[in-house]
């Protein structure tokens, strides 16, 4: 049975892990006959968003505590993770991965990744295990690693900034995948497109199976 360990950035698309991704990305693990675990860093958000209307909200929330509400209480800080405990890091997207993860944003390619963030990515890239990345994810990956191959779609804005440190951006649609065979590195664009659930699933699987078959 292959070990994933699953990094989640909240509860919520606009203040934290996108759950569509998070949930369904744990569906095609398990339906593949692997296990997961989730972390996420102890760490309060950067913001709290009302999902009904999109404004800020007066209050402070904890990253890790919101994770948790998506796996069931069983989410560790991230960092009690160990690469060799695990075959395979997934992140879902989520703004949170771009608000709480690192800054990208509010900072675009001068933005800071949280440490434990860093030392999680860089530990199964020594080890040479598989990193799989969904949404707006990848670029964390464009920003740790620089030369590296992913997608987050066709948003050029975001493509344009993810190679300006040294990436290279894959224009790709709907269940689509892009590989880099000397990272181990998969992505996929998920909403980062207009996408709908299923849509989601097939996106959210592939990357899974991408993973299972670097695991080899």
């Amino acid at each position: 049975m292959k070990k994933f360990a699953i990094v989640l950035s909240g509860c919520g698309v606009f203040d934290g892990a996108e759950i569509h991704e998070a949930t369904l990305s744990m569906l095609a693990i398990s339906r593949k006959g692997g296990s997961y675990k989730v972390f996420a860093p102890d760490v309060d958000q950067h913001h709290v968003i009302n999902h009904l209307n999109g404004e800020e909200m007066n209050e402070t929330r904890n990253v890790l505590v919101e994770s948790a509400r998506i796996a069931r209480g069983e989410a560790l800080d991230l960092k009690l993770f160990t690469p060799d405990k695990f075959d395979g890091l997934l992140f879902p997207g989520g703004f949170g991965a771009a608000k709480n993860l690192c800054s990208w944003a509010f900072d675009g390619a001068e933005a800071s990744v949280l440490p434990e963030v860093e030392d999680a990515i860089k530990g199964m890239v020594e080890q040479n295990k598989p990193i799989g990345a969904l949404c707006i994810s990848p670029v964390i990956l464009a920003k740790i690693l620089g030369n590296v191959q992913l997608t987050i779609g066709d948003d050029d804005g975001t493509a344009q900034a993810m190679e300006s440190v040294g990436a290279t951006h894959v224009k790709a649609t709907h269940g689509e995948v892009v590989l880099d065979s000397s990272y181990k590195v998969v992505t996929t664009p998920c909403y980062m497109l207009d996408a709908n659930i299923d849509q989601i699933a097939n996106g959210a699987d592939n990357v899974v199976s991408a993973m299972l078959e670097m695991m080899k």
